[in-house]
């Protein structure tokens, strides 16, 4: 039986197997919701904007989230580079 982690891999290799950008926007498109697409294309710009060092209270007003969103966002970058 299937694992969530065996379901995580099929995922990236189903991803990583599209090349075109079209395509995988189409791809996200079918896999997510609009809501889901948007949260995630916002996060990644999070991301982005913290590595630049913009302050929190900026880069909440500048995507429309909350401070507590970009905290999150935070926690979860500076985990992935302590991993």
């Amino acid at each position: 039986m299937s694992t969530d982690q065996d379901y995580k891999a099929e995922l990236i290799r189903h991803l990583l197997a599209i090349e075109d950008p079209t395509d995988m926007d189409a791809a996200l498109e079918r896999l997510l919701t609009p809501a889901e697409y948007t949260e995630i294309s916002k996060r990644l710009q999070i991301f982005k904007l913290l590595r630049q060092g913009v302050p929190h209270r900026k880069i909440a007003e500048h995507l429309g989230v909350g401070i507590a969103t970009v905290s999150r966002g935070s926690r979860a970058l500076n985990q992935a580079t302590e991993d």
